[in-house]
């Protein structure tokens, strides 16, 4: 019989518990209730304990810290209880939950590491790394992300007594959403679990619930625990800490510039000193070379020219040059490694990484296992919960990385007569340049590589759509297809362009960033006001007009903003009721779009009572939690107004012009 693995959920009230459990495959479910209206302990300890005979699974949304926690408590304590009335049994399970978030909100750990659970764990909240607090995200902008029919919060709070059916039924509601928007992110990560269970499988390391900085960690740990003879639970003790950084000590030899800016800027970074034990914010620095301003800081080099639209024409051609695995590739050309690791043994096995890499096709699932070990390094350098700590490392990496990509930036500059720099950010350069000089150009390119022992990649645009340095599109150069391949291209995307000549083949891809991006957009991302990106990729790339676009999208969800409170904010409704004002408490995440009738959502502080409009100005609001798709376009009453100036606006400052009145270019 094939085994059940369960997608699942509890809420735990005052005086009420409840866990909902769904078959990951089917629409099969289980519930059960603990509470004075009904006590299911009995039925749901003999469902637990088959899970276990079964070794089936529990499918979670942050279940290591919290479901499962609780989960074990009760498998560890429910002999006591069996005597007690069914409130008074939710009531310790609630104690206990309370403490479970507690310590998950002060890091501390969890009384059941995943070793010792009897129930194995498949925790969809830490493999996608949603609790790293540059991505963190609930369940319920999940759910927005998703474009989930219901966006419910908890509608009780969790200290009220439970005393009416209606009350349960409202708790159960609310529990089942959320194992279904949950069963909903474990199908759209199924390519990732089937990775970390052959993973599992050929290392015997639990990665089913690892985000890929954990990936990174086991694997390296578990080749260098063996190429080193260290036990690896003594290896993972291991770190290197630095009273000061001295920059004159860790610059490459080959590092030189030619410029008298860049002259001055490498004498700057050779003095510096820093404290070892805090990276954040170690240095700042600015220059101003041909025009172009570039910025220098431990997260990288970022430099950039105006916004604008450059394009490539019969005299100029923008040239784009990418450094291959840019940070591994430092560290393995220059021979570099913690300082607690022999940095020979450290190399030679990233290195192999790195070559095994290369022999397989990107379509291999490992392919990706080791991009994910080569680039997490450089972070991991510089986190102290892990063995790789060695702040020096981390500075060599992007202090060396930085100047290194500068050299090739002046080297272009300096040479090929009307250069002009269109940005620079972290890893490769583009630059517009004469054609006459494109030979040239891969000169210097193959120079820079003799000079760094690093390689470059090269690609061509037709035409950049720039903004600033993150956020831009970016259409290549046409390359030519069959006819198999172009039809395979063109039924997974539309974002490319395509043509015909005769019996040939071309497309071109479309490269859309940061604000500009719309396109598979990561659930953790704020995927607000998506027609206002697609109508300027639109207009830059097709030559339709914001108005015309407008005009033939009537996807309600492109229309949609997500909109969250955090810690003592909260959101209201704000309307007039026969000329008075009324105020009507909101979610703490919501869905809304601008409409022509509606409601004036705010933020207020619950200190003091500021109020911060959500839409500034005189826009009003729908709010969208329940999604209703209309056949009518009428019944959403939706302000296009609003999205036009949006769009106009993100238009004008790329053509620096002040006028609402587009045309096509």
């Amino acid at each position: 019989m094939e085994k059940k693995h369960w997608v699942m959920d509890y809420e735990t009230l005052y005086d009420c518990f409840t866990g909902v459990f769904e078959n990951y495959k089917t629409t099969e479910t289980k519930v059960f209730v603990i509470s004075r209206l009904r006590n299911d302990l009995t039925e749901f300890i003999s469902f637990l304990q088959e899970n276990i005979n079964n070794k089936e699974w529990h499918i979670s949304y942050n279940g290591l810290a919290f479901d499962a926690q609780v989960t074990h408590y009760i498998l560890d304590n429910e002999r006591k209880w069996v005597d007690l009335d069914g409130h008074k049994t939710a009531h310790i399970i609630y104690k206990y939950a309370q403490k479970c978030i507690t310590k998950s909100n002060n890091k501390e750990f969890s009384d059941y590491p995943q070793w010792k659970m009897q129930i194995g764990q498949i925790d969809l909240f830490k493999m996608h790394h949603w609790d790293n607090p540059a991505k963190r995200s609930s369940l319920k902008w999940i759910q927005y992300s998703m474009d989930w029919q219901n966006i419910l919060d908890m509608p009780i709070h969790h200290e009220t007594k439970i005393a009416s059916q209606e009350d349960l039924d409202t708790i159960l509601e609310y529990c089942v959403n959320d194992v279904k928007s949950t069963k909903e992110i474990f199908n759209r990560s199924k390519e990732l679990i089937k990775l970390r269970k052959e993973l599992t499988n050929t290392y015997d390391i639990n990665l089913y619930s690892a985000s890929e900085p954990r990936i990174s960690k086991e694997l390296f740990g578990y080749y260098m625990s063996q190429k080193l003879n260290i036990p690896k639970r003594e290896l993972k003790k291991m770190r290197t800490f630095r009273e000061t950084i001295d920059f004159k000590d860790i610059i490459l030899p080959y590092v030189n510039f030619k410029s008298l800016e860049f002259q001055n800027l490498l004498e700057r970074f050779k003095a510096v000193k820093l404290d070892g034990h805090n990276l954040k914010g170690a240095f700042k620095y600015s220059i101003n070379y041909k025009g172009v301003k570039t910025d220098f800081g431990v997260g990288g080099v970022h430099g950039a020219t105006k916004a604008g639209i450059y394009s490539s024409t019969d005299d100029m051609i923008i040239m784009s040059s990418d450094v291959t695995s840019f940070y591994p590739n430092l560290v393995i050309r220059n021979g570099w490694s913690p300082g607690h690791f022999p940095a020979k043994e450290f190399c030679d096995q990233y290195e192999w990484f790195f070559d095994e890499r290369r022999k397989i096709p990107k379509s291999n699932p490992m392919n990706y296992v080791y991009k994910i070990i080569l680039n997490s390094t450089f972070g991991l350098s510089n986190d102290k919960n892990s063995f790789f700590y060695d702040p020096e490392l981390t500075m060599r990496i992007t202090v060396n990385g930085q100047l290194s990509l500068m050299m090739l930036y002046e080297m272009i500059m300096e040479r090929i007569p009307n250069a002009k720099a269109i940005m620079h950010n972290t890893d490769g350069v583009e630059t517009l340049i004469p054609r006459t000089h494109v030979d040239e150009y891969m000169a210097i390119c193959k120079e820079w590589e003799d000079i760094t022992n690093l390689e470059l990649e090269h690609d061509k645009y037709q035409k950049l759509i720039f903004g600033d340095v993150n956020n831009y599109i970016g259409l290549n150069d046409y390359k030519e297809v069959d006819l198999t391949t172009w039809r395979e291209v063109l039924e997974k995307t539309p974002h490319y362009k395509f043509k015909i000549e005769g019996d040939k083949f071309y497309f071109a891809p479309t490269k859309m960033k940061g604000r500009f991006d719309f396109f598979n957009l990561a659930l953790h991302k704020n995927k607000s006001k998506l027609v206002i990106p697609k109508a300027i990729y639109e207009y830059f790339v097709n030559n339709v007009l914001p108005e015309d676009y407008l005009k033939s999208n009537t996807n309600i969800l492109d229309y949609c903003i997500g909109a969250k409170s955090r810690g003592e904010w909260e959101q209201k409704a704000r309307y007039v009721v026969k000329g008075d004002y009324k105020e009507e408490d909101l979610q703490k995440i919501n869905r809304y779009y601008i409409s022509k009738t509606g409601v004036k959502m705010v933020k207020v502080n619950k200190n003091d009572q500021r109020k911060i409009q959500l839409e500034a100005g005189h826009w009003v609001q729908t709010v969208f939690n329940t999604l209703e798709i209309k056949q009518d376009w009428k019944y959403y009453n939706v302000d296009k107004s609003y999205y036009l100036k949006g769009i106009e606006q993100e238009i004008n400052n790329i053509l620096s012009i002040s006028s609402n009145q587009l045309t096509l270019f």
